[in-house]
């Protein structure tokens, strides 16, 4: 009898709606609203030259965006999270099919890499997309494996092969910060939910070895596919002597930080925008933050990141649902490493890559998808006790 009322009090408190996390919202909203301001300011100079000829193109299309964003972000909030478990592999699948159209004529290659798709007027970047669904798809494989998550046949083994599709299917765009943000997500909700830490040390040493194998054979031959990296990883080392190629932003961006100091050089006064740092709107737009803003902007922004980390592990602590816990601690992880990522590339902390920064860079698929995983977040609020 007892049990039966355990059970019965659990699931009312399930179904308990409260209120949504006030501050988490409020304090997306100020990181979105601050992103206009930067992409703005960071992004006039290139939108004044050839093709855009118009200095408010990024921030009218980032405002566009950020508008469907917010509408994504209510319509979110406003569903059953319970909703996205029932159709968690049918999501993965779609995220998937994304990818797949890169391989067809919707498919664009920039830079060197595939990782658009074109739809005429509109176009996305199936990396983000697939991160979402394979959060959400990977949530509801642990809840379902909360017996066996310790186990190397039935928890370890079959994780890895999820894990594995995702990563490479974010690999194969030659995303590799994409791929390494995605692998430090799941691979954290994985130990969250218990795997065994000793499982790890194989495949530490396995990809250890992989990577040695690749860096010699990469910095043996100049032709190969990864030369690229093994350039960007020696530029890393000492980038003012590789100051005029592969270490050119990392220089560039160093420059714009130090010349900031404490207080910056004022709101749209970044001198290092001036065609000095490709694309500062996006994947160093906290450099020309650092310029403009100095120490004490850089520091609000990132104490308005730790305060929407911190909602997010509080939502996932006192949330009593192993899929929401496991699917609120996901997304709170991909916000968390890959606001990391970012800010180590601008300080030369680890190799450059391209990485944006959540919810402030320009990108409209970015932008959308993060402000929908932020109303999942405030969606699991409304059931999890919180003070």
């Amino acid at each position: 009898m007892r049990r039966r009322r355990t059970k019965r009090t659990i699931e009312d408190n399930r179904n308990k709606k409260n209120q949504v996390d006030f501050i988490l919202l409020i304090t997306t909203l100020m990181l979105v609203f601050i992103g206009f301001i930067m992409v703005f300011s960071s992004s006039w100079p290139d939108a004044m030259g050839h093709p855009y000829n118009d200095e408010y193109y990024f921030i009218k299309r980032q405002i566009i965006f950020g508008i469907i964003g917010f509408v994504a972000m209510v319509f979110v909030m406003n569903i059953d999270y319970r909703n996205w478990k029932k159709n968690s592999f049918i999501i993965y699948l779609l995220s998937l099919g994304t990818v797949a159209l890169l391989f067809t004529p919707l498919g664009v290659e920039r830079l060197g890499a595939r990782r658009w798709i074109s739809l005429g007027i509109i176009g996305f970047m199936p990396g983000d997309i697939v991160k979402l669904g394979s959060i959400i798809f990977f949530a509801n494989f642990l809840a379902n494996k909360k017996r066996s998550a310790r186990q190397f046949k039935s928890g370890f083994i079959p994780a890895m092969m999820v894990m594995s599709v995702s990563l490479a299917s974010i690999y194969i765009q030659r995303d590799l910060g994409t791929t390494l943000t995605l692998a430090g997500t799941m691979m954290f909700m994985y130990i969250i939910a218990g795997m065994n830490i000793l499982f790890l040390v194989p495949i530490i040493g396995l990809v250890s070895s992989v990577a040695v194998y690749i860096f010699k054979k990469a910095a043996s031959d100049p032709t190969s596919s990864n030369a690229f990296r093994v350039r960007r990883i020696m530029s890393f080392l000492d980038p003012f002597k590789y100051s005029l190629n592969e270490g050119y932003q990392a220089v560039q961006s160093l420059y714009a930080l130090g010349s900031g100091g404490v207080f910056g050089l004022g709101l749209g006064k970044s001198r290092q925008k001036f065609f000095y740092i490709p694309e500062p709107y996006n994947d160093f737009i906290f450099s020309i933050i650092g310029e403009e803003l100095g120490l004490a902007g850089s520091t609000l922004i990132i104490i308005l990141y730790m305060i929407l980390i911190w909602r997010g592990v509080t939502i996932a602590i006192n949330i009593e649902d192993l899929f929401g816990k496991y699917l609120a601690t996901g997304i709170t992880a991909l916000v968390t490493i890959q606001t990391i990522i970012h800010i180590s590339v601008v300080t030369s902390t680890i190799p450059t890559t391209g990485i944006t920064l959540p919810f402030i860079s320009y990108g409209g698929t970015s932008l959308v998808i993060y402000m929908s995983m932020i109303g999942i977040l405030l969606n699991l609020s409304r059931y999890a006790k919180l003070d």
